[in-house]
């Protein structure tokens, strides 16, 4: 099967997996206050619990993934979250919630430990190494433009209370998919000859992919706050009209599933390390910008947030595509599914990070959580900055493999 045939059951596949996800977020706490009978303080709790469970699951992934075909676990990943959704007419207590939640946290890890490993395995030999790019970058728009039509027809389903047909097309979505990935080859199961020794000791050793992990945290931390603190920044700190919040977050979401592949053509003559430089040093200025929101005349609000959405978004069009498929050409590709599997561990960080992060700032005052982002996002892009070189080798390295 040619690249082409491939990507598009691949593509058709995350599709259908997004839509259900997105098509359930307006749903996922009101299913269970609603239908299942529980209390709200006892679903966000649980929730949270079923989440940390599923941490050590990218850990595990990476041990395994030199005995284990990507495409395989993916498959996996699809079937355990398929199980879990439909489970959740199951639920009555806070235990039966428990246990689904942590089935289907633990398949939502796994899947995103897994699939990019697919998506850089796509690869043909002897091609333009920045093609990876376009693939990620389309697997972006996809992941972003399926999501969102997913969330407005779920809160059209919340007007209607249809909580429990919600939930199981999600369960069917993850059928689906799984079922469009049997159309993507397998590939060959891997050798035990070619399995290199030290397991993390070797990626524990490897100090630039270390710290791409590091500065990525940051980059991912920046991409979360837009939906973590920008809708309380706006109302309890801007006292800005209430309706710009849903505008400015739906342009973001516009942007980010129609506009990756203009972004990764036009940074293209940049290394894959600069192109992430100039996205941190665009974060630091909407940091800024949004920091500035907080001093200028009423009047002048909406422009400035606006502008600054506009920089939030540049950022995000070139970090999406370009980190992933740089954080699969900077690994070693006889270990590649361990240092992606634990390359996801960034956006876990962020998750965690990211809501202390910018309560307790905000409490201290309202434009300091975006200066304070504004320097970690300075000193990422600066690290990066280091990196251009090594990560650059290692790229070359990689393609003459290839």
């Amino acid at each position: 099967m040619t690249d082409r045939p491939k990507l598009i059951a691949l593509a058709l596949a995350l599709a259908v997996d997004m839509l259900g996800s997105g098509l359930l977020l307006p749903v996922s706490l009101l299913y269970f206050t609603e239908v299942s009978g529980l209390r709200l303080s006892t679903v966000g709790p649980l929730l949270s619990v079923a989440a940390l469970a599923s941490l050590p699951v990218p850990l595990i992934v990476g041990q395994i993934a030199d005995r284990t075909r990507p495409l395989d676990r993916v498959l996996a990943a699809q079937l355990l979250q398929g199980t879990a959704y439909a489970a959740y007419a199951l639920v009555r207590g806070p235990g039966t919630l428990l246990l689904v939640a942590i089935v289907a946290a633990v398949g939502q890890r796994l899947f995103w430990s897994s699939f990019f490993s697919v998506v850089a395995g796509l690869a043909e030999p002897g091609e333009d190494e920045r093609h990876a790019d376009r693939r990620f970058a389309l697997a972006g728009m996809i992941q972003m433009g399926a999501t969102g039509v997913g969330a407005l027809l779920g809160g059209l389903a919340v007007t209607y209370s249809w909580y429990q047909p919600v939930v199981y097309l999600n369960a069917a979505s993850f059928v689906l998919s799984a079922a469009l990935l049997l159309l993507v080859p397998r590939g060959a199961a891997p050798d035990p000859a070619e399995r290199v020794a030290g397991g993390y000791r070797t990626l524990l050793r490897d100090r630039p992919y270390l710290l791409l992990i590091a500065v990525n945290t940051v980059f991912a931390l920046c991409s979360i706050l837009l939906g973590v603190a920008v809708p309380v920044y706006l109302i309890d700190g801007l006292s800005a009209p209430a309706w710009l919040v849903g505008p400015l977050l739906a342009a973001n979401t516009v942007l980010l599933a129609s506009g990756q592949r203009l972004a990764v053509r036009l940074v293209r003559p940049l290394s894959r390390a600069a192109c992430l430089v100039l996205a941190g040093a665009i974060w630091v200025g909407w940091a800024l910008v949004y920091a500035a929101a907080a001093g200028v005349p009423r009047w002048a609000l909406i422009p400035c947030l606006l502008g600054g959405m506009i920089l939030y978004a540049a950022a995000d069009l070139i970090h999406a595509p370009i980190s992933n498929a740089l954080s699969a050409a900077a690994a070693p590709p006889a270990q590649r599914g361990r240092y992606l599997a634990v390359y996801q561990y960034t956006f876990a960080f962020a998750g965690i990070i990211a809501p202390a992060f910018f309560t307790t700032l905000f409490g201290a005052g309202v434009a300091l959580p975006w200066l304070a982002l504004a320097v970690v996002a300075a000193v990422a892009s600066a690290v990066m900055w280091t990196l251009r070189a090594p990560l650059a080798a290692r790229s070359s390295a990689d393609q003459l493999v290839t």
